[in-house]
């Protein structure tokens, strides 16, 4: 068995193109490793993503365009957490990801963090950002 544990993004709205070109383009040290896409005959749209592997700054994630749209979706209780290491790169990213999203706590100090904020991007991934 691999020990590699990867990140498995399962969107059923067809935007998880969208979403992983929007990961990759705003962190640093990011790429899209490979797109396997969904044929003439396949259960969604021909050439809507079937699987693929990106990598965010060194994290493994994968995606998917489901073809059943199921009872469930993104749940804020799995996050992402982001150490920043400067307010500058906090604020860029959480105005960034926070676009057309939902703010859940706003970026400021909680008692357990100088500076922490949390929320749910346009694509319904959780994201917690904190201050070193």
């Amino acid at each position: 068995m691999k020990q590699q544990i990867t990140t498995f993004l399962t969107f059923q709205k067809s935007n998880a193109e969208d979403a992983m070109n929007f990961y990759v383009d705003l962190f640093d040290n990011s790429k899209i490793i490979n797109i396997q896409r969904w044929g003439e005959n396949g259960p969604v749209e021909k050439g809507k993503i079937m699987r693929a592997t990106f990598d965010l700054n060194g994290n493994l994630f994968m995606c998917s365009d489901s073809p059943p749209i199921h009872a469930w979706d993104f749940t804020p209780a799995v996050s992402n957490y982001i150490e920043c290491e400067n307010e500058v790169e906090l604020a860029n990213l959480f105005e960034k990801l926070s676009a057309n999203g939902n703010i859940m706590m706003p970026l400021d100090n909680y008692g357990f963090s100088q500076k922490f904020g949390f929320l749910e991007d346009r694509f319904g991934i959780s994201w917690q950002l904190n201050l070193e």
